[in-house]
């Protein structure tokens, strides 16, 4: 739960991974990537995202779409992207789909105490666990679940990264 940090830090990883694959696969000569090469990389980030980023599955833009983003990003107008431009490029790329990662950890933050809630209460027949399970109070017990949750979250999400 980072922020903005933490979403700056990931896309600077998933950008320089990406950037480095597709200049070391393109063997060009010089450090740029023309709309072929960033059409890959654009596959190849949504397809990273949707491996591991939780929530729905990210479609990857439009041939012309990537066009209009690319006419943004090429800040020296050479018709390539360089580095530089290819981190702007994948910020630009991207940008719905944190939001709506971010959504859904809200969501996660508002819905996990009310389960925790409900399975608190499905606890009290069960022998020796509910005894212990409703001596802590709702508040106490609704945060170590959400918290429990939102840990497990982080995890999945720091672990190739």
């Amino acid at each position: 739960m980072a922020g903005k940090d933490w979403k700056e830090k990931q896309i600077r990883k998933i950008t320089d991974k990406v950037y480095t694959k597709l200049i070391n696969q393109s063997e060009r000569v010089s450090p740029t990537l023309t709309f072929e090469d960033l059409y890959i990389g654009v596959l190849l980030v949504f397809n990273d995202l949707n491996k591991r980023l939780p929530g729905p599955h990210f479609d990857p833009p439009s041939k012309d779409e990537v066009r209009a983003i690319i006419e943004e990003c090429d800040m020296n107008l050479d018709g390539e992207i360089n580095s530089e431009e290819f981190v702007k490029f994948i910020k630009r790329l991207t940008e719905n789909t944190f939001i709506t990662v971010s959504q859904g950890l809200i969501l996660t933050l508002v819905v996990a105490p009310t389960v925790a809630l409900a399975t608190k209460r499905a606890t009290e027949g069960v022998p020796g666990v509910g005894k212990v399970v409703q001596k802590i109070p709702n508040s106490i017990y609704a945060s170590l679940i959400t918290m429990a949750i939102v840990m497990f979250q982080k995890s999945q999400l720091d672990s190739d990264y």
